[in-house]
């Protein structure tokens, strides 16, 4: 076990330096100067304030030798300084990973429950009302951009019915730290939670329909009904069980692309988390925030697939005893 896990903590290692360097390089190859960009914001400057600055920040040297000093200084906990912001990448990252934490756990949570439920009721009944309908909600919900979706629940739900707020995620009105507060957090909240969850709603509940319909063919519910046990014990004790395995790897794995997701639902509901924070570093051409916040993502991504695989042994003994 000792050898497993240091075959792990390795390999996730070189993928971090590996995202790191990839990041970097693409980014720096990549047109437009940060540079110029700050001296656009600022108004003008010399030739002589320009080189001042290039060499403030290190971009007057080689790119190995950048990609050598910044890969030292991650390793150091050290992700830079904004250059647009003019502070520390991690508190900027700090400042807005609450908001981008709350959005995408409330959607993805949401969509695993509400999907599962979907498809395990749907599964049992393949040629009902409720099958259909997953078919053909899943369905709409690959098809459907995330920002037409987003347009679309503010018009129905912020402009012909106006119950909920169209941006932000508070009033500027109600004192930070009450209980007001936490429900105005939860009032905005709403529309961009259930933008992005849609999208994972249908996933989830197609995949989850795919994969109890399956199980309940197998030969081990077969001899579960065979001995009498009740339905309920069998689809929820028996069937469930094994079925979720696949709900459990897909939502390990695509934790990473519901913070990509993120950032459209932050720019279209003004919501202050890490992607409006990259839509605004990419406008600036503050890369030092940008590679601070993919190097994030890639971790978020990393911690979540070893979370993903302590929950499959809780679930599955056979991966326990293998």
């Amino acid at each position: 076990m000792i050898k497993g896990t240091l075959g792990k903590t390795a390999n996730t290692v070189i993928l971090l330096i590996a995202v790191l360097v990839l990041n970097f390089a693409m980014i720096h190859v990549a047109p437009g100067d940060p540079v110029e960009a700050l001296v656009g914001e600022m108004g003008g400057a010399t030739t002589e304030q320009i080189a001042e600055l290039r060499a403030q920040f290190g971009l007057d040297q080689p790119l190995y030798v950048q990609i050598g000093k910044y890969l030292w200084n991650v390793a150091q906990g050290d992700l830079g300084y904004s250059y647009y912001y003019d502070q520390p990448v991690t508190s900027l990252i700090l400042d807005r990973i609450g908001p981008t934490l709350l959005l995408v756990t409330t959607s993805l949570f949401s969509a695993i429950v509400i999907g599962t439920v979907l498809g395990v009721f749907s599964a049992q009944r393949r040629n009902s009302l409720l099958s259909h309908l997953v078919t053909v909600l899943s369905l709409a919900g690959f098809s459907a951009p995330v920002f037409w979706i987003g347009i679309m629940l503010i018009l129905l739900l912020s402009v012909a019915i106006p119950i909920l707020p169209i941006s932000g995620m508070t009033s500027s009105e109600v004192p930070e730290g009450t209980f007001w507060y936490i429900l105005d957090v939860a009032h905005h909240l709403v529309l961009p939670a259930l933008t992005l969850g849609l999208i994972y709603l249908a996933f989830y509940s197609r995949l989850s329909r795919a994969s109890m319909i399956e199980v309940l063919q197998t030969d081990y519910v077969r001899t579960a009904r065979a001995k009498g046990l009740p339905r309920r014990m069998v689809i929820y004790k028996h069937a469930l069980r094994n079925a979720v395995l696949p709900v459990v790897t897909f939502a390990g794995l695509q934790f990473g692309q519901v913070i990509s997701g993120a950032v459209l639902v932050e720019t279209v509901f003004a919501w202050p988390g890490l992607g409006t924070l990259a839509f605004d570093s990419i406008l600036r051409r503050d890369t030092t925030t940008l590679l601070g916040i993919l190097f994030f993502s890639a971790l978020m991504v990393v911690v979540m697939n070893i979370l993903t695989d302590i929950v499959y042994r809780r679930i599955d003994p056979r991966i326990k005893t293998a």
